[in-house]
C-alpha cells in the first residue's frame, strides 16, 4: 500500500487540472503502482495536453501504458548507458596512411541551427539596477518553468502566505538568499518579488526534505510547500525543484557522430601534444584500429566547450608553466591544428574562462582578432557561453562548466571527481550558474542567459579536466575532460585530470563511446 499523503496529492492534482480517475484507476493506483504516484499523475497530464481529444475520466489502462512506456525508456537509456560509457575503446598502435579510409559522413549534408547564444545580445554595465532587474528576471523565468508542474499550480506569493492563519498548508515560489544549519535543523531565509520570510526545516522532518536541503544553492529559486506557525515563521514540508520532465530524445535520421571535447589549453607545458596529434590522426583516418576508423568515418561534428589555449595570468604561477607566453600565439598555434581537420566536419568552439572571452557569464564568442582561422575556414563556428545548438534534431546544451566550482564548494558530496553529479544538480535547479559572489562571475544583463528554459538532449561540459557522464531522465549528460596534465595548481586543489579520453555520441542513437587517445 502507498503512502496516504502521496496518494492524496496525486489525487489533487489530478482534480485540479480538471480531470476525473475511474474507480479502476484509483485501485491501480492505491494498491499496484510502488512508485511515486505524483510524479506519475505529473507524467499522465502532461500526455494527455499532447491530445486532442481530451477524456474527462482517467481509466486504468491509459496509466498502465504510461507505466510500461517509462519503464521501456529507462531501462534502454540504463542499458546503453552501461554497455557504451562504462568501457574505453583498447588504444591501437598509430597507423598513417594505412588501409582505405572513405569517410560517411563526407556525404552528410551539414544540419546546424543556433537555437540560444547570448553573443552580440549583451549590453550590462554593471550597475546596480541592473543586478536587481537580472535577478528579477530570473526569478520570472524560473518560476514560469516552476508552474508547469502540476503540484506547483497553486502557489501562492510570500506576503499572501504570511497573511494565512495558523496550521495553513501552502506553497510559495522563492529565491533562497540565505542556509543556515544547527541543531540538525536547517533555517532558509527566501525572498520573491513583493516579500521575504523565514522557513524552518526541523530535525523531525522527513529524511527525504534534509537531504533536498542539503542541496540548496543560494541564488536559486524553488518551491516550498509549507505549514504556517502562530507567528511568521513557515516550516517546510517539502522542497520542490524546477527540475526536468522525463524528456523523449529527439535523434537524428542518419547515422552520425559528434565528438565533445574541451580544455585543450594549448600554450601549456602540460598540454598533451602527442595524445592530440593522435587525435586528429584519427580524425584524418589515420590513426587506430578498424573500429575506431568506423567511427571517424561517421564524425559530422567536433564541439569544443571551451579554453582551447592556455591564457596569460588565469592562475598563480601559471607564466612557470607555459611554452607560449602570448596569448595570440596560443590562438596562432590552436589554428595549425584546427586547420588539419577535414573540411566536412563542422567544428564549434564556445570560449572557458581561459579564453579571450570576457571572464563573467554569459560569455561570448570568441572573436577572429585572436582566431583568425574563423575568417579563413567556412566549417569553424565560434559560439558563446553557454549556448543551446541543434545538429540533426539533436539539441545541446554547450557551457564550458566554471560553476562547477562553486558547486564543488559548496555541496557536500559534489567533488570534480564526479563533475557530472554536479552538472545533474544543475539540471535539477533548470540554472547553470545559481551562485553570486563565488569563482563564477555573472554579468547582471537584462535576461539572465543561464536559466535552462529548454532542457537538452545532451548537456555538456568541461572545465574540471575530468571524464564523467550519465543519463538524467532523457538527458545525456557529458563532461569531456581534457588535454592537460595535471598542473602544479591542480595539485595544489588535489584534482587529477583524465586526458586524453574523447566523449563520442551516435546522434542517431544517443550511444556514447569513449576513446582512448593516450
Amino acid at each position: 500500500m502507498i503512502d496516504r499523503e502521496k496518494l492524496r496529492k496525486a489525487v489533487a492534482a489530478t482534480i485540479s487540472a480538471g480531470y476525473q480517475l475511474n474507480s479502476e484507476a484509483f485501485e491501480f493506483l492505491n494498491t499496484a503502482y510502488d512508485n511515486d504516484p505524483l510524479e506519475l499523475m505529473n507524467s499522465v497530464l502532461d500526455r494527455l495536453q499532447e491530445l486532442d481529444d481530451k477524456p474527462f475520466f482517467i481509466d486504468r489502462s491509459f496509466l498502465e501504458s504510461i507505466v510500461q512506456k517509462a519503464e521501456h525508456i529507462e531501462q534502454t537509456q540504463t542499458q546503453q548507458h552501461q554497455q557504451q560509457v562504462e568501457q574505453a575503446l583498447p588504444q591501437p598502435p598509430i597507423m598513417e596512411n594505412e588501409g582505405y579510409f572513405y569517410p560517411y559522413a563526407k556525404d552528410i549534408e551539414a544540419k546546424i541551427n543556433i537555437l540560444e547564444d547570448s553573443t552580440g545580445k549583451l549590453t550590462s554595465n554593471g550597475t546596480l539596477e541592473e543586478y536587481v532587474q537580472y535577478f528579477q528576471d530570473r526569478f520570472k523565468r524560473t518560476e514560469r518553468i516552476l508552474r508547469q508542474r502540476i503540484d506547483v499550480k497553486t502557489a501562492t506569493s510570500i506576503l499572501e502566505a504570511l497573511k494565512s492563519p495558523p496550521k495553513t498548508k501552502l506553497k510559495i515560489i522563492c529565491m533562497l538568499t540565505e542556509k543556515r544549519e544547527s541543531k540538525k535543523q536547517t533555517i532558509l531565509q527566501v525572498e520573491d518579488l513583493q516579500g521575504s520570510a523565514t522557513v524552518l526545516i526541523p530535525s523531525k522532518a522527513p529524511d527525504e526534505v534534509h537531504k533536498k536541503a542539503a542541496t540548496l544553492l543560494p541564488d536559486q529559486v524553488i518551491c516550498l510547500a509549507l505549514i504556517k506557525t502562530r507567528t511568521n515563521l513557515f516550516l517546510a514540508e517539502d522542497i520542490i525543484f524546477p527540475e526536468v520532465g522525463r524528456k523523449i530524445q529527439q535523434k537524428a535520421q542518419e547515422p552520425v557522430y559528434a565528438v565533445l571535447t574541451s580544455d585543450i589549453h594549448i600554450g601549456s607545458t602540460k598540454f598533451r601534444k602527442e595524445s592530440f596529434r593522435r587525435f586528429i590522426l584519427w580524425l584524418r583516418g589515420k590513426y587506430g584500429n578498424q573500429q575506431m576508423k568506423d567511427i571517424a568515418g561517421r564524425v559530422k561534428y567536433l564541439l569544443v566547450a571551451g579554453d582551447i589555449v592556455d591564457g596569460i595570468g588565469i592562475y598563480p604561477d601559471q607564466q612557470k608553466e607555459l611554452t607560449i607566453k602570448d596569448v595570440r600565439k596560443q590562438y596562432a598555434y590552436a589554428a595549425k591544428y584546427l586547420e588539419k581537420i577535414p573540411d566536412y566536419i563542422e567544428i564549434i568552439i564556445s570560449p572557458g574562462n581561459h579564453d579571450t572571452s570576457r571572464k563573467a557569464l554569459p560569455q561570448p564568442a570568441i572573436t577572429s582578432n585572436y582566431l583568425k582561422i574563423l575568417e579563413e575556414k567556412k566549417n569553424i563556428r565560434s559560439v558563446g557561453s553557454p549556448c543551446l545548438i541543434s545538429l540533426h534534431g539533436v539539441e545541446i546544451l554547450m557551457y564550458h562548466g566554471r560553476s562547477l566550482d562553486d558547486i564543488a564548494n559548496t555541496i557536500p558530496g559534489i567533488t570534480h571527481e564526479h563533475p557530472e553529479k554536479g552538472m545533474k544538480l544543475l539540471l535539477q535547479g533548470r540554472h547553470l550558474a545559481p551562485v553570486y559572489g563565488g569563482k563564477t562571475m555573472l554579468s547582471p544583463e537584462n535576461r539572465d542567459y543561464l536559466v535552462i528554459e529548454k532542457v537538452p538532449d545532451v548537456f555538456h561540459a568541461g572545465h574540471t579536466h575530468v571524464n564523467g557522464q550519465l543519463n538524467y531522465r532523457g538527458v545525456l549528460v557529458v563532461n569531456s575532460g581534457g588535454w592537460q596534465d595535471q598542473t602544479d595548481y591542480m595539485q595544489k586543489l588535489g584534482l587529477m585530470p583524465t586526458p586524453g579520453m574523447v566523449p563520442v555520441v551516435n546522434l542517431q542513437t544517443l550511444e556514447l563511446s569513449i576513446l582512448s587517445f593516450n
